[in-house]
């Protein structure tokens, strides 16, 4: 019991980290209906500035004479989220803006392009050997359960907050805000928002730097827990995140954070319980099933053409 408890809660903490890189897919898709391929890049770009960050704010706080953890995590966050930002914005304008009127292929090509482009510059300016972190929140949470124990660390505690508070906010500024208004007309009908005087060039840019930030929150989170990354890493978790997207309804946000936490949990309950080797083989399955029962995922819509 207290393995599958454990399972639970580390399959929790990797489903909230797919949930906000799916976000990125999923809103860019049902903004433009085109997939970013170059997402998990992105991701991959901002653990190379969330470590670079933490090392200019440690020794500036070193210079200055004193130690804060919260000072370096929140400086962390905000110079990570702004240059991850930018970066999404750079995409936008230079690979979707000039072919937005183009074939798929020709955006799909310019995607993947892109994608090379990221990971070759990080590996060229970077170096190709594997990076890291130290640890700077240590300790755990323990819960006794029958014979055994669950134990949660204190950096997975913070990952879950901040995942889940950087959800909650995205999710209020989409439903209750003018700029989340914009986005939904936008994503209904671009040619009716452009009519009624929204600027769609400026409401698709704006979702594109959205689902940067969303990839800069799950880059610190996990750059944080792990410690350790490569110039590589945004193809891996970039097929995972797009797969929880898929899995829980391309174009859907809840549905993102939905396929996010379903992935996670099923990745970890399955290598906790039978064998890590065979995880993602199992969690593709799991996508092939549901994809055959609910073509539009859990909770998408099935697309309407429009005449």
């Amino acid at each position: 019991m207290d393995i599958v408890l454990q399972q639970l809660v580390n399959g929790l903490t990797l489903g909230s980290v797919y949930g906000l890189i799916a976000i990125g897919y999923t809103m860019v898709y049902g903004i433009i209906g085109m997939i970013n391929f170059a997402h998990g890049d992105v991701y991959m770009v901002s653990s190379y500035i969330t470590a670079i960050a933490i090392a200019l704010i440690s020794a500036l706080l070193t210079f200055l004479g004193f130690e804060s953890f919260l000072i370096v995590i929140i400086g962390t966050l905000f110079l990570t989220i702004v240059v991850t930002g930018a970066y999404g914005w750079v995409i936008e304008r230079v690979a979707y803006r000039p072919l937005r009127n183009s074939s798929r292929l020709a955006v799909l090509i310019s995607a993947i392009g892109m994608s090379l482009i990221l990971q070759n510059y990080v590996q060229l300016s970077q170096g190709a050997n594997q990076q890291g972190v130290p640890t700077m929140l240590t300790g755990a949470l323990r819960f006794h359960v029958g014979d055994g124990f669950v134990q949660i660390t204190y950096m997975k505690v913070f990952i879950l907050i901040a995942a889940f508070a950087g959800m909650g906010i995205l999710t209020y500024v989409i439903q209750k805000t003018k700029l989340g208004r914009m986005c939904r007309a936008t994503q209904q009908d671009r040619k009716m928002a452009s009519i009624l005087g929204i600027d769609t060039d400026k409401i698709i840019s704006t979702v594109f730097v959205i689902g940067a930030t969303m990839a800069a929150l799950a880059g610190v989170l996990i750059t944080l827990d792990y410690g350790a990354f490569d110039f590589y890493i945004g193809f891996i978790i970039g097929i995972k995140a797009f797969t929880a997207a898929v899995l829980g309804g391309i174009g859907s946000l809840p549905g993102a954070m939905l396929g996010g936490l379903i992935l996670g949990l099923s990745e970890a309950l399955f290598a906790g319980l039978i064998s890590s080797d065979y995880k993602d083989v199992f969690s593709f399955s799991l996508l092939v099933l549901i994809l055959i029962i609910r073509p539009s995922g859990l909770l998408g819509k099935p697309e309407v053409e429009k005449v």
